[in-house]
């Protein structure tokens, strides 16, 4: 099982999505945004939680009912639903480009399990802001790394054209070395005295 894997891996916690396969992205324009019914997440929920190991490995819920257009009353069912299923944590997300909804959410969330959040559309949901709600214990900034990286490409590639080559830029990036080291290089040198014949 998934989790299992997750595990074995090194990581410290699983999101579960209450979307229907293939999952389409939250913040898609004009996407299909179908949920499971309750009791089918539910169940995932329960065998995320049985075949984990480790008990400190996280199963958090990610409740889509606001992205769905199902209002927040139906957000706090599912997510009563979901930490009686023994969900560790509920994610909630919103489209909205304010973190007004979200924040109505988590101000009328009543259950024991904490909130987390992934705050893309709306910006201006800092840290104060955050900590000002008290029941949200984690963030997920879920692109940005992806997105800096993007944006940094498209920028070094512009300067390379119009610098007419990589003599202005090569020194203001990453070196090689630390790229190796990165991927752990000296490793697979290891492994290669040790295992190619």
């Amino acid at each position: 099982m998934a989790v299992e894997r997750y595990e074995r891996a090194g990581a410290a916690a699983v999101v579960i999505e209450d979307k229907s396969f293939p999952k389409v992205t939250s913040l898609v324009a004009g996407g299909r945004q179908d949920l499971l019914r309750i009791e089918e997440f539910q169940g995932k929920i329960e065998a995320a939680r049985k075949t984990r190991k480790d008990q400190d490995f996280l199963v958090i819920a990610r409740d889509e009912a606001l992205i769905a257009g199902l209002g927040e009353e139906e957000a706090l069912r599912r997510a009563a639903a979901y930490e009686e299923a023994g969900a560790d944590m509920i994610l909630i997300h919103s489209k909205k480009e304010t973190p007004d909804e979200v924040e109505s959410f988590v101000r009328a969330w009543k259950g024991r399990v904490p909130v987390v959040i992934v705050p893309t559309a709306y910006p201006e949901l800092n840290a104060d802001r955050i900590r000002s709600l008290q029941k949200i214990k984690m963030v997920i900034y879920g692109n940005h790394g992806l997105r800096a990286a993007v944006t940094a490409m498209k920028d070094v590639f512009a300067r390379i054209l119009k610098d007419g080559g990589i003599h202005n830029v090569h020194k203001e990036i990453v070196s090689l070395e630390e790229i190796f080291r990165l991927q752990r290089m000296d490793q697979v040198k290891l492994n290669e005295q040790n295992f190619l014949r």
